[in-house]
């Protein structure tokens, strides 16, 4: 006598039903699970759940930190373009068709049910090597340092697979459509835009906070003849400089000081920049380190500071960047930042957005990750070049969506009658930097 009995329900599907709920609305993706079945839209980009491991994490950690250590861990793959999958998501969210997890009691009670009857119960997984393990108070010395580490001093052999030859690690400026014009050449053509801002001559004195690798001080050393003072908490970051200002018999132009921008002493210089550091500073701290900026300038001295910023409604960097890529990271909104800024005593004289500028950078870094990839998983692992896939990728969605922005902010220290020192109409800054 055959069996009216109905079928077991794949994983796909229960898993589906949990999401929908979890998620309130219809499932963006297509699901595959483990076990070959599958449940969603047959149009949705498909998110494959390789194992069990990976639904005992989201049940842990529901959102979007959870579904970052799936992936970084290789337990979630999206198949096809990454790309297109996450596109698929945060449009279901703008359109709200769904929402962030909101897991009740009685969706976790019958979450945990259905983990057990699929063999997914268990403790929480540990989180991955690749996540930061951040001690201490919010923003103390020993913090940021330790933030700054997790990131920067990947590796000096790293960012040189990453980064073109510049090794600027910071929005470019394509001045250009030419197909000739390379990531290079909008590093540069931004490196130049900089100093023309700063009004730089030979013998300026220059100030540059959190200087990465060394582009712009190298840069307006180089090119303008500057006396530069490059300062960075990364290890790794201020040996390349070091060595950079060695082989370029830049010894007498440049001077190296790896410190917390909080130890800077003295003044007076000429000009002030901050490229992309920022963000790290944190929010309460922000005044402070706007109020240093006010102190370093001389009067009539100009600073520029290049800064990524979020809409007023986004919530810019998000758990997976805070985690893996910018612990303690802090972005504000564009005007918040420039009345830090006037609070503290400068004239803000200019703000250029570069959001577009933005997505043709990340696009660039992107593309020479996945042309370098067997590189880069022997250098540094797979699970840590998922996590700068997982990044890019996000990351150049979220300026081309306008959930982040990144601006540069030009001000002054005004003299004490009032006189700001640049002129009117300064129409020179961005004649011929498609030539650069």
């Amino acid at each position: 006598m055959s069996s009216t009995r109905p079928a077991r329900a794949g994983a796909a599907h229960r898993l589906a039903a949990l999401a929908e709920t979890a998620l309130g609305g219809p499932l963006p993706v297509r699901l595959r699970t483990w076990d070959g079945t599958e449940s969603g839209p047959c149009d949705g980009p498909v998110v494959v759940v390789r194992s069990r491991r990976a639904l005992r994490r989201l049940l842990w950690q529901p959102g979007e930190l959870g579904l970052a250590q799936a992936y970084v861990t290789g337990e979630v793959e999206i198949e096809g373009d990454l790309a297109t999958g996450l596109r698929a998501i945060w449009s279901a969210v703008r359109g709200h068709s769904v929402h962030p997890p909101r897991l009740t009691l009685a969706d976790r009670a019958r979450a945990t049910a259905t983990a057990a009857r699929l063999g997914a119960a268990g403790p929480p997984p540990h989180p991955p090597a690749s996540q930061a393990r951040l001690r201490g108070a919010l923003h103390t010395r020993s913090r940021d340092r330790a933030a700054i580490h997790h990131h920067y001093d990947l590796s000096n052999a790293f960012y040189r697979l990453l980064l073109d030859e510049t090794m600027a690690y910071s929005c470019g400026y394509w001045a250009s459509d030419a197909p000739e014009f390379t990531s290079a050449d909008a590093q540069r053509a931004k490196l130049e835009l900089i100093c023309r801002k700063l009004g730089l001559v030979p013998g300026s004195r220059l100030l540059d906070i959190g200087c990465g690798w060394g582009s712009l001080t190298l840069y307006a050393a180089e090119r303008y003849k500057a006396q530069v003072t490059a300062v960075t908490l990364a290890r790794e970051q201020a040996a390349h400089v070091h060595e950079q200002v060695r082989e370029r018999n830049l010894t007498d132009r440049v001077e190296v000081v790896c410190q917390d921008y909080r130890d800077i002493a003295g003044g007076c210089y000429d000009a002030v920049a901050t490229v992309e550091m920022g963000e790290h500073v944190g929010d309460a701290e922000y005044p402070a380190f706007a109020g240093t900026l006010h102190r370093l300038v001389r009067p009539l001295g100009r600073v520029l500071v290049q800064q990524m910023s979020r809409g007023a409604t986004a919530p810019g960097g998000g758990a997976f960047i805070e985690a893996y890529i910018a612990p303690d990271m802090h972005m504000r909104p564009l005007s918040e930042t420039t009345g830090l800024l006037e609070g503290a005593g400068l004239e803000v004289r200019s703000v250029e957005s570069l959001r577009e500028h933005y997505v043709r950078t990340v696009a660039a870094w992107h593309r020479t990750l996945e042309e370098r990839w067997s590189d880069v998983v022997e250098l540094v692992g797979e699970e840590t070049a998922r996590v700068w896939r997982l990044y890019l990728v996000g990351g150049g969605l979220a300026f081309e969506e306008h959930r982040m922005s990144v601006d540069q902010i030009l001000a002054v220290r005004p003299a004490d009658a009032g006189g700001s020192g640049l002129p009117a109409t300064p129409q020179d800054w961005y004649l011929g930097l498609d030539q650069l």
